[in-house]
């Protein structure tokens, strides 16, 4: 199932991606008279029960004509994930990227985070800060938590997981080399695009084998696959749950592939500037753009 937001009035909607279009899940609830149907996407993840029940009440109303349908042209997109407890990121964890920035490969996942501040949807604009002058693109595989894990054997670890999406880890570079921590040029608003989908992980398959691409004004810039990854996702869900708790609805950023603007050349960086349009798409995940515009 492909869960999404929409942005109504400030306000949270929840919908689904069917064959037939985009179902708004608040309107049909209300047309057909149920109450027993969760329509926020946080109670959702939180509760694996729902998605069946999700998945009936859809062909329900379809099937009766009662689903309200709402033209994907008009959305204003929210991030598919609208509340994480933790935004968990790892760095350097494909080979080929760590190549092209001279860095040695990890002994243990590189890990730091970002906040919900960064948050923002599919087709949104994004100020570029004023603070910087070096904003980099990344696209990423995000895995989504669907129970509470803690202490979770890798060959169990998958188990945990709700679901994937397509993120955009932007990054400023010369806040992020300020210091040893990164965390600065990680964390400016709207720095995790997340989405357009929320997709179950029923429907990926074999998270550590999708192709990812980027595209910067139409140039492909990022063309790889998970399968370059150091550590592959079971073995990051592990590692961080023995750590930390790991919560419904977490977020797990697993790491770029090659191709991002710090890895090229120092005289050849074009890095990110207003009129900018970035898309990064994952295989069974969908494409996410956004347009970059002049901080006020």
């Amino acid at each position: 199932m492909k869960l999404l937001n929409m942005e109504v009035n400030g306000v949270h909607k929840l919908g689904v991606k069917t064959e037939q279009g985009i179902v708004d899940i608040v309107a049909s609830v209300k047309k057909a008279g149920r109450t027993d149907i969760k329509t926020d996407v946080m109670s959702v993840i939180s509760n694996t029960d729902e998605v069946s029940k999700l998945e009936d009440f859809i062909e329900t109303v379809i099937a009766e004509n009662k689903a309200e349908f709402v033209d994907e042209d008009n959305i204003t997109w929210g991030p598919a994930v609208t509340k994480p407890h933790k935004i968990i990121c790892v760095g350097l964890n494909y080979r080929r990227h760590a190549d092209e920035t001279n860095a040695p490969y990890p002994e243990v996942p590189i890990l730091f985070n970002k906040f919900d501040n960064t948050l923002t949807g599919h087709k949104s604009e994004i100020a570029v800060p004023k603070m910087t002058e070096e904003l980099d693109y990344e696209v990423e595989l995000g895995i989504v938590i669907g129970k509470k894990a803690k202490y979770v054997e890798k060959d169990e670890a998958l188990n945990y997981v709700f679901g994937y999406c397509t993120v955009n880890d932007l990054s400023a570079r010369d806040l992020q080399m300020r210091t040893p921590q990164w965390l600065l040029g990680k964390t400016c608003d709207k720095f995790s695009p997340v989405g357009p989908y929320l997709v179950t992980a029923d429907e990926i398959g074999n998270p550590n084998d999708l192709n990812l691409k980027t595209y910067v004004n139409g140039e492909l810039r990022q063309d790889s696959n998970t399968s370059d990854m150091i550590f592959n996702c079971a073995e990051i869900v592990s590692y961080i749950s023995d750590y930390m708790t790991l919560e419904p609805g977490d977020i797990i950023l697993t790491g770029t592939p090659e191709g991002v603007v710090l890895g090229l050349p120092k005289e050849q960086r074009v890095y990110l500037q207003p009129g900018d349009e970035v898309t990064v798409e994952i295989e069974k995940l969908g494409s996410l753009t956004n347009y970059f515009v002049e901080e006020n």
